[in-house]
């Protein structure tokens, strides 16, 4: 009894079935649990109830389904973001290879700017693009200045292209990051020994480097697709004319038609598909321990 196994042991067990001290302690701990649980379901569960609620008004879902505008959007989100998350999968995977295995002034400063760069609001990148590359940016205005005319060429960024390249730009860096936290740790003992047996740069990387790399790819891609899915703020300040996505879609139909049976549809289908992703996402993080 004098042991601490029996002082707990007594601790768990009364006679009686009276309340124990183990469950007496943990009372308040349930109760502290509570409150948060109650502004997680009045902020964010009641909505999303109540999102779903006014999607199945009858005709609803037949009504968008059958409709050419959101088959287009669908189309046109997907290709967007699977365009865009290849293309950030290749620079990405190019500029953390640079940064992480050739040697250059201002090489660590670089890298400690990503992390910086996430933080960023995706406007700001699509602003500063339209600064250079706008009807009015820099690019049009020096090339008005040197040639004498009316208007520049560039005139891309108006285009499905345009949003493409603000995509691309913007999120690369979540692509980046874990990729450089997977090289931090590659044994470069397997480099050296490569490079001494003789093997040439493309073919360390394709047979040594790439195959350690490939988990963290599939992570950032996996991210970066999910949240090119979502993207509203890029589309938007881009003025793409004829780019509609699921996103620009739900906009269009609660506040340009006030349709919201319409907008609550398309937004279902898009957290649908944003949480099967996501939900891959998190499988694919815990097997690669990102």
């Amino acid at each position: 009894m004098g042991s601490p196994a029996g002082r707990l042991a007594f601790a768990e067990r009364r006679p009686g079935g009276a309340p124990t001290a183990v469950a007496e302690r943990r009372l308040p701990t349930v109760l502290w649990v509570l409150p948060p649980v109650a502004v997680l379901a009045l902020v964010f569960l009641y909505p999303l109830a109540l999102v779903v609620q006014e999607s199945l008004s009858p005709g609803a879902y037949s009504d968008v389904f059958g409709s050419q505008a959101f088959r287009d959007a669908l189309a046109t989100t997907v290709w967007l973001a699977v365009g865009a998350t290849v293309g950030c999968l290749v620079l990405g995977f190019v500029l953390a290879l640079i940064i992480a295995f050739v040697p250059f002034p201002g090489g660590k400063a670089v890298a400690k700017f990503i992390d910086v760069f996430l933080s960023f609001p995706s406007f700001l990148i699509t602003l500063a693009l339209l600064f250079l590359y706008g009807t009015v940016g820099m690019a049009n205005g020096l090339w008005t200045d040197v040639t004498g005319a009316a208007e520049g060429p560039f005139h891309f960024l108006t285009t499905p292209w345009g949003v493409l390249l603000a995509e691309i730009t913007y999120f690369t860096p979540f692509v980046m990051r874990p990729l450089l936290a997977a090289f931090s740790q590659l044994d470069t003992a397997q480099l050296e020994v490569a490079s001494s047996l003789g093997a040439r740069p493309a073919r360390i990387v394709r047979r040594v480097i790439l195959p350690e790399a490939l988990p963290a790819l599939a992570a950032g891609g996996s991210l970066v697709l999910v949240m090119c899915l979502n993207e509203f703020g890029i589309v938007l300040f881009t003025g793409a004319k004829g780019v509609t996505t699921l996103p620009m879609l739900v906009y269009g139909k609660a506040i340009l038609e006030s349709d919201y049976p319409a907008a609550c549809v398309v937004a279902v289908v898009n957290i649908a598909i944003s949480v099967g992703l996501y939900s891959l996402y998190r499988m694919v993080s815990r097997r690669v321990g990102a």
